[in-house]
């Protein structure tokens, strides 16, 4: 141990000894408490993540062709209103509105999924393509509205 404590008595040459106890016990409750922490910290970010892929890049697994009847589902997503275009119909625009409690009020939008999943029951992608102003936490409700509405393959890519 090391330390410059004097414990009297005195050593050879009238210095100080070096030898002194020091207290560990602090330091092992913060480490304890640390790692404590870390470990619980790390359940978090398993439990927050979204599936979302990038859309517009090569794709990893090739499937074979097969008779199912799809649509290319876009959704344009400004500050403002909402956009679903599939293959070349566009639809109404939907405003992005808040109701009386502030909560994002996505009832027409999940009405006009409800549509294209009885016109398409074997439709399972959508593309976001978001502004940059969009509002993350308004995205990421649109995600979860998106996968709650049985569009699991949610891509995101920028509007421009």
């Amino acid at each position: 141990m090391a330390g410059g404590m004097d414990l009297g008595g005195g050593g050879k040459g009238g210095k100080k000894p070096l030898d002194a106890s020091i207290n560990l016990t602090p330091f092992i409750d913060l480490m304890a408490v640390t790692i404590s922490f870390l470990l619980l910290t790390a359940v978090w970010t398993q439990i927050g993540k979204l599936q979302v892929s990038q859309a517009g890049g090569p794709s990893t697994e090739e499937t074979p062709p097969t008779e199912t009847k799809t649509v290319q589902l876009t959704l344009a997503i400004t500050p403002e209103e909402m956009r679903l275009t599939a293959d070349q119909s566009t639809f109404d625009p939907i405003p992005i509105s808040r109701d009386d409690s502030g909560k994002l009020d996505l009832a027409k939008l999940t009405a006009r999924f409800k549509e294209i999943r009885e016109q398409f029951p074997d439709q399972a992608s959508i593309t976001l393509q978001t502004d940059d102003k969009v509002r993350y936490d308004i995205l990421v409700r649109i995600i979860d509205e998106c996968m709650g509405s049985g569009l699991p393959q949610v891509s995101v890519m920028a509007a421009g």
